[in-house]
Order: structure tokens, then sequence, then C-alpha cells
């Protein structure tokens, strides 16, 4: 069981400390339940990127961008443990290696499913796309929708925040930014 246990003991504790009772009809299981659940969301503190990727790098003449849009993404804010949710748009410029398609997805979940602020995400998920492939540049935006603002504090339920990270050719060559921006409509 490893952390579950734990984990479970304190949701119990937690439900108590609001005055709730966690053995009441509709309560009874929620703590077990809810220490999977935080498992499941926080599970990228134990994946290696190296893990994830699992050696689908492969060699290849291509040397114009590949984009992956739209790529459904779910973070925990840091600061008060309420999920963001948004999509995640990755490009790179190959330099002799592509990666797999679904690898690009991992990657962005991977660094998702940690305890996040998303301008870090953004910068992590590019990082480790420059890393395993070796591209000649990346960009990575993402827009996303955070409850710490909306359901708590200002309540605003149409803002969209947006974060982009832009490495090599993307950060120094104006037409390689504009083309990405272009092909992902930002």
């Amino acid at each position: 069981m490893g952390k579950t246990k734990p984990i479970t003991e304190h949701y119990r504790s937690l439900l108590e400390l609001i005055g709730e009772d966690a053995d009441r009809t509709g309560l009874e299981g929620t703590p077990l339940r809810a220490a999977r659940a935080l498992e499941y969301l926080t599970q990228g503190y134990t994946q290696r990127l190296d893990e994830v990727v699992n050696e689908a790098i492969f060699l290849s003449d291509n040397d114009e961008m590949v984009i992956v849009k739209d790529i459904e993404l779910y973070s925990l804010c840091e600061h008060h443990l309420l999920p963001f949710i948004g999509k995640c748009h990755i490009a790179y410029l190959p330099a002799g290696k592509v990666i797999g398609l679904s690898k690009m997805a991992r990657i962005a979940d991977m660094y998702a499913r940690r305890l996040q602020i998303q301008e870090n995400l953004t910068e992590q998920i590019a990082s480790a796309m420059e890393k395993v492939t070796g591209a000649r540049g990346v960009g990575v935006i993402i827009e996303a929708q955070h409850l710490c603002m909306m359901m708590r504090g200002v309540e605003k339920q149409n803002s969209i925040m947006k974060t982009s990270m832009m490495l090599g050719s993307f950060r120094t060559d104006p037409r390689t930014r504009a083309e990405f921006l272009t092909l992902v409509g930002g």
C-alpha cells in the first residue's frame, strides 16, 4: 500500500477538521479514494524521462517543424492544490532524430502530474524535449484555466493563462517563431 495508508489517514483527519464525519454515508471510503486520486495526480514524481521516452527516438532526415497541438493537460497548482486544466502545443525542429508521437504527450503528462505552476511546467516540457531529441529548436505553449482563480479569490470564470517557452531557433529566428505561432493559432 506504500504511501496510500498514511495519505488516507491524513484525508480522514482533514474531513474531521472541517467538521465532517468521515464515517457517514457518502463519505465512507472517501479518504482512500482521495488518497488514490492524489497518488495518481502526482505520479510524475515517480517517473523518469528516459523511462517515459522508452527509446522511442528514431533517425530521420526530416528537418522541418514537427508540431503536436491540443494535448490535453491536467495539473495541480502548487499554491492551492487545485487543478488547472488546458492544452499544450509542442513543436520542434529535428536534427537527425524524431521522437515517437505519443512520447510528446507522455512528457507533458509526466511534468503535469506534479505540483506545479504553469510557467515552470512550460519550461520543463521544453527542456525535456530539447534534451531527448537534440532538436535545433523547441517551442511549447500552454493555455490553461486555473480553478484556484475560478473557484476562489477573484472568481473569474473565463480567464485563460497562456505561457510559452522558446528554445534554440524558436528563440533566435523570428521566422521559426512566427511559423510556430501561426500553426498553433497563437
